[in-house]
């Protein structure tokens, strides 16, 4: 009996010797046998290969600079959650985004393919979804991993950002919705915080371009006055009927954009569940717990798994919004203390993991959707965050700082603990991982770029499967990457590279984030040429004169270029402008349009952390 008190239909534990750790077995196993299996893996110390489809727990950040956390070099933030994750597990350093924006960042992770290849990927301005009524998103004939694993039974959960969409034709026909792209739960914000989510902060969507709307409606306006006192004064003879419609033509311009734009907080401020708006617009002091909440829950709901659970935070985006208890606490301002919250928040969601005995039996990754935004700031505060010893940051698809994020991997049994792999992997590559897990099949009618790492993180393998990485800004390849496997190197051509502003600063602190074309950048004939394995931090170009094989490596580079593109195939474009613009019938409201306004979770919805 004292055995079988100890043994369920997923582990066996015991308690002292050389089974000590919790031991995962198939459930489909009868009781007889796992008793048996207990024994005999008591008696003789051996340890139990996994067979049953692990609880699968993706966690990702929003906006996070690799150098922002302990275990990857930062000593002045706290991040003991992460940091012990790592110390649990494996840890990447050469982890990289397939895009340095939300946007098409995310799609790629979903998908385990480049932004370009779903048209989520820009060739103008708008390099990511501006509204929750636009028509643009991750298009329906994409399978994400969560369509994957819930085929095969997953219960499947989204909490927190989405960003990828959610209507194309009509208000309800959720056609970019998060539940048409495999997830059984969504709680969370279908678009991403802004500062116009923060009343009495300077606004973030299209700033410039409100700037200009709201000028010239002034000069449109004192050009109205002006007919006007011209008319009664008699200095104009212009009829009142050509005053009046200088009047209704100044009014419908100012409505046209106002009606968007003026109103920012009510349209893209909200939170979901399902398909049901819960606030609009969101109440950010109680966001944080709303989210913890619904994630532990998941958790809870599910722990008889298999589950997915992918947890997007809405840390550290600006505005930064947090609790009271973790402001003033770090030594690097807001921004520390909302990093400072975020970690705390990943140690209550693992906490919840531990609490339903799942530790030993959930696959656990940690990541950001890209780099730091270094042009985040409020006067000489810095809003965004710290790249570490990389060049550039949020926005600039080819130097490090804007695609090189945290990769933190936990499966304890499975993947060995305090380990570091330095080989060249990436956030798409999470997508045949999970679908390989969970006994699924990736897609066979189209490219997946994407690969399996459970190889590499077991150590079966020393070696990246990627030999070349592209690195797009938009729709515009940046940057080429090329491990060479018969050497240590690791090359790295620019074709274009941003213009900081002011020069040598490291950032486009003119323009608030750096452009992928046009005359904010450098095109660069032969490219720039680094090997990050004695340069990692981009300091120094390479030259044929000091580098013997520049011309050889520069051919292989351009070679792997011309076969990528090939596989390339035209697709509608998500981000187009038409896709991305303000479109009121297909605004989410929880009311009558245009009066969308509700409150359905109350402040006794959640108890104050």
């Amino acid at each position: 009996m004292g055995v079988a008190r100890q043994c369920s239909a997923a582990t066996c534990t015991k308690e002292k010797g050389p089974c000590s750790e919790t031991i995962p077995f198939s459930r489909r196993s009868s009781p007889a046998t796992l008793l048996a299996l207990c024994v005999v893996l008591k008696t003789c110390g051996m340890s139990a290969v996994v067979d049953s489809k692990p609880n699968i727990l993706l966690i990702m950040a929003d906006d996070l600079g690799i150098g922002d956390i302990g275990c990857y070099g930062n000593n002045t933030l706290r991040t003991p959650n992460i940091d012990q994750l790592a110390k649990e597990g494996v840890k990447l350093t050469q982890h990289i985004a397939a895009a340095p924006l939300c946007t098409p960042s995310r799609a790629a992770f979903l998908t385990g393919r480049y932004p370009i290849r779903s048209g989520m990927a820009s060739s103008n301005g708008y390099r990511a979804l501006q509204w929750n009524a636009g028509s643009g998103g991750l298009p329906v004939n994409e399978t994400t991993f969560a369509k994957v694993l819930r085929q095969q039974g997953y219960a499947t959960g989204l909490i927190g950002k989405w960003h990828q969409g959610l209507n194309c034709e009509a208000r309800n026909d959720h056609c970019h919705h998060p539940s048409n792209h495999g997830f059984d739960y969504f709680y969370g914000m279908p678009f991403t915080l802004l500062n116009n989510c923060q009343k009495n902060k300077p606004p973030e969507l299209d700033a410039a371009l409100q700037a200009k709307l709201w000028l010239y409606t002034q000069i449109i306006a004192l050009a109205v006055l002006t007919i006007i006192i011209g008319k009664l004064t008699g200095l104009l003879s212009a009829s009142w009927k050509i005053v009046t419609y200088f009047a209704l033509a100044g009014s419908l311009f100012f409505t046209s954009w106002y009606s968007s734009y003026g109103f920012v907080q009510y349209w893209n401020c909200i939170l979901m569940r399902n398909y049901d708006i819960t606030e609009q617009p969101m109440k950010l002091e109680r966001t944080t717990a709303l989210m913890l909440k619904e994630a532990v829950s998941f958790i809870e709901r599910n722990k008889h798994g298999p589950f997915l659970l992918f947890i997007s935070f809405l840390h550290v985006h600006t505005p930064l919004f947090t609790m009271e208890t973790f402001l003033g606490k770090s030594r690097h301002g807001l921004y520390g203390d909302n990093v400072e919250e975020m970690d705390w928040l990943v140690g209550q969601i693992l906490s919840a993991i531990d609490k339903e005995g799942l530790k030993n039996n959930t696959f656990t990754y940690f990541t950001s959707d890209h780099g730091g935004q270094l042009e985040a700031q409020e006067g000489k505060a810095q809003l965004g965050g710290w790249n570490g010893i990389y060049k550039g940051g949020k926005g600039m698809g080819g130097w490090e700082g804007g695609i090189r994020v945290p990769g933190i991997f936990r499966w304890p049994g499975v993947f060995p603990a305090d380990s570091v792999i330095d080989e060249p992997t990436s956030l798409m590559d999470i997508y045949p991982t999970v679908a390989h897990l969970g006994g699924g099949i990736v897609p066979q009618d189209r490219v997946i770029d994407g690969r399996n790492l459970m190889p590499l993180l077991q150590g079966k393998v020393q070696q990246s499967e990627h030999e070349f990485m592209f690195h797009y800004c938009g729709s515009y390849l940046h940057a080429v990457r090329w491990r060479q496997k018969n050497s240590g190197a690791l090359w790295k051509a620019h074709y274009i590279t941003p213009v900081f502003q002011p020069e040598g600063a490291g950032a486009c602190y003119g323009k608030g984030i750096c452009p992928c074309i046009g005359e904010g950048v450098t095109h660069h004939d032969p490219p720039l040429l680094f090997d990050l394995s004695r340069d990692p931090s981009e300091a120094k170009p390479l030259t044929p004169g000091i580098e013997p094989l520049f011309d050889t490596v520069i051919s292989k580079i351009e070679r792997a270029v011309q076969e990528h593109r090939r596989t390339l195939t035209p697709v509608p474009p998500q981000l187009s402008f038409f896709n991305i613009i303000w479109k009121p019938w297909l605004q989410p409201c929880c009311g009558t349009f245009p009066f969308c306004w509700c409150d359905k979770e109350g402040d006794s919805a959640y108890t104050a952390l």
